[in-house]
């Protein structure tokens, strides 16, 4: 342990606003039990899911106090009995947490912490949990996509589009996306989308539709479905599936939309996922990040102490770029 007893993590004892965000330095470190590792953190991804938890939206609630945070990337410090995937000294990262990531230390169950490819730095590592495995469910698992099919991503410019725009691409697929911002635009472009439209603009449907000569999409991976799951429905073809990634609210919506075309609308929660799952899903991550063809792209980075400006960036940011990440 080094002679660490406590640290700084940022620990939530209200839900509410981003102000109960707060930075704690005595905070015990925690200790790793059987089949667990400690994890000396580097950075953390910050993902919109824990804005919801945080403020107290969410379906599953956390204990108070708590501390937030699920995607870590850092060095083993010391592993529990039972351990062998990892040992210290070996840079990792995780897709989920069991203390909360927002933290210097953090103690994460064996079966999610993964090697950390050596091309990455601490930061792409900490964009890497959430994203690349809720992208990989939602096309492989959940859409059940083939090569040669047509994809759209709609927010294809944040964490988890742009990792959805890489891994569809590497699977073969044709890429579409949306963004709201020209950078938005351009970075999807980089990240494997064969054409992205701007979803500000009025008539985007119909450019999408334009672009598939009126047949519609297969798929459509959704991270704002109160907002656009109604047109997502019109743009499917026969047979096509809408994933749910995300959803900031209620939608009213006609059944009858999903009848002619027998489409499907799918919710998609890494929560979910087996351990068999994760595992597959890591295997192909790791070969693809070994390899260069997937590469996590990091937004904006913010201090720890800087939780509370990160959580509201997340939310009213009208064009995300890359993955959020709070640096240690």
């Amino acid at each position: 342990m080094s002679g660490f007893k406590v640290m700084r993590a940022i620990r939530v004892s209200q839900f509410g606003e981003p102000s109960v965000l707060k930075l704690c330095a005595d905070v015990k470190v925690p200790q790793p039990g059987s089949g667990q590792v400690l994890i000396r953190v580097h950075a953390c991804g910050v993902n919109p899911v824990e804005t919801y938890i945080r403020a107290g939206t969410y379906a599953r609630k956390p204990p108070l106090p708590y501390t937030p945070g699920t995607d870590v990337a850092g060095v083993v410090e010391s592993i529990g009995d039972g351990v062998t995937a990892v040992k210290a000294g070996d840079r990792v990262f995780t897709t989920s947490t069991l203390s909360g990531g927002y933290a210097e230390f953090a103690v994460a169950a064996d079966e999610s912490v993964y090697k950390l490819p050596d091309s990455l730095d601490f930061s792409q590592g900490a964009a890497i949990g959430i994203p690349y495995f809720t992208a990989y469910r939602a096309l492989v698992h959940k859409a059940h996509v083939k090569a040669g099919e047509t994809v759209l991503v709609h927010g294809a410019s944040g964490g988890v589009g742009l990792a959805t725009c890489q891994l569809a691409r590497m699977l073969g697929l044709r890429v579409m996306g949306t963004a709201g911002t020209q950078q938005g635009m351009e970075l999807a472009a980089k990240n494997g989308a064969h054409l992205v439209f701007n979803h500000r603009e009025e008539d985007y449907i119909g450019k999408i539709m334009d672009a598939t000569e009126g047949q519609g999409v297969d798929v459509i991976v959704e991270m704002l479905s109160n907002i656009n799951l109604n047109h997502d429905l019109q743009m499917l073809t026969f047979g096509g599936r809408v994933t749910i990634v995300g959803s900031r609210g209620s939608i009213e919506m006609n059944p009858r939309d999903t009848m002619a075309k027998e489409s499907s609308i799918i919710g998609v929660s890494l929560f979910s996922a087996t351990p068999a799952e994760r595992k597959e899903c890591a295997a192909l991550l790791f070969a693809g990040m070994e390899t260069g063809r997937l590469r996590p792209i990091v937004g904006e980075e913010y201090r720890l102490d800087q939780a509370a400006q990160a959580h509201r960036d997340i939310i009213q940011s009208r064009g995300a770029t890359g993955k959020m990440v709070l640096t240690m």
